[in-house]
């Protein structure tokens, strides 16, 4: 299992834009055969910060998400809403109850 934790810090005013994109991706991943969890959150501390929690069967289900259509047109439309660098974590399971 991979899992993926990318915080994605939005520029001020842009939520409501950042959003719309998010609900179009979502509906599009949730197609995706190997991806287990898509989550998206606001972190608490700074709600001007959108965390993602992914979680894929296997490497190759996350390097499939990652070239998707749908993906890299999200990626490219971004860039009008993210402020900083996005910080992304990609973890390994090792355990699981």
């Amino acid at each position: 299992m991979i899992t993926v934790i990318a915080k994605l810090p939005i520029k001020e005013g842009k939520m409501d834009e950042a959003l719309a994109e998010v609900k179009s991706l979502i509906s599009e991943v949730a197609k995706e055969e190997g991806t287990v969890l898509y989550s998206i959150n606001v972190e608490k501390a700074n709600p001007n910060t959108l965390v993602f929690v992914e979680q894929y069967k296997d490497k190759d289900a996350f390097i499939f998400h990652s070239s998707t259509p749908h993906f890299t047109a999200f990626f490219t439309k971004s860039a009008a809403f993210i402020g900083d660098n996005p910080e992304i974590t990609v973890l390994k399971e090792i355990s699981r109850t």
